[in-house]
């Protein structure tokens, strides 16, 4: 079943290079994607959804997705979440602890993310900040790995069961933490759609680039069903 990846859901700023263009989905084509999605009888569920059924059997609907969201940018909360809520999906937010905690101005606030997750969204970690988590030390891991699960769950008053590996850049040592500071699983960059428990820590995603027509969004995901 796809994970489907967003970063921004914004207007292009002026001064926007081709990193922002290809991470921003401007929220009229965001909604677009939303309507297609709804149209097409998929309902959204949650990656903690996705390990129940692995592990208990419970049932999911006909047509699951799951809709995550990097970084924590401010839009999360301004643009995403009111469409969301209009067409009823629930989306997976990945944060960094440091810019919430300084309050830096495209990041979501703490009083922000407590907000989405008062709203039924959930509210995941993605390191204290955007490093990559390769080829570092343990404590390095630990700061970036659990800090960010604790300050998370400080902040949103609900569990962090999940990370998102910055950049999707991860390693064994990486994987070992993320396991050990008692996560379920995590996500990478990596195209797919093979959710299993064995690879619950490397489950893949399908990224939704900037550029994406609607016939492309559809056709990716009438691909993916016939595989």
């Amino acid at each position: 079943m796809p994970i489907l990846m967003y970063h921004y859901i914004s207007e292009l700023p002026p001064d926007a290079d081709v990193y922002r263009r290809d991470l921003t989905v401007i929220p009229a084509h965001f909604e677009e994607q939303l309507q297609y999605l709804q149209s097409q009888g998929y309902q959204s569920v949650l990656l903690a959804d996705i390990y129940e059924t692995l592990t208990t059997g419970k049932p999911l609907p006909e047509k699951p997705i799951v809709l995550t969201f990097d970084d924590g940018y401010k839009d999360a909360y301004t643009d995403a979440l009111p469409l969301l809520q209009k067409y009823g999906f629930v989306g997976e937010f990945f944060l960094l602890a440091t810019p919430a905690h300084y309050e830096a101005p495209q990041y979501l606030t703490w009083n922000d993310v407590r907000a989405m997750a008062d709203a039924g969204m959930s509210m995941q970690a993605h390191g204290r900040d955007h490093y990559d988590l390769t080829a570092r030390s343990y404590e390095f891991l630990v700061y970036q790995i659990l800090g960010a699960r604790e300050a998370v769950e400080a902040h949103s008053g609900r569990p962090v069961r999940f990370f998102c590996y910055p950049s999707g850049r991860y390693d064994d040592d990486t994987i070992a933490v993320v396991e050990s500071a008692g996560y379920w699983g995590a996500v990478t960059t990596a195209w797919g759609t093979e959710l299993r428990l064995d690879n619950r820590y490397t489950w893949p995603r399908i990224r939704v680039k900037g550029n994406l027509s609607l016939d492309g969004f559809a056709k990716i995901l009438q691909d993916l069903a016939t595989e």
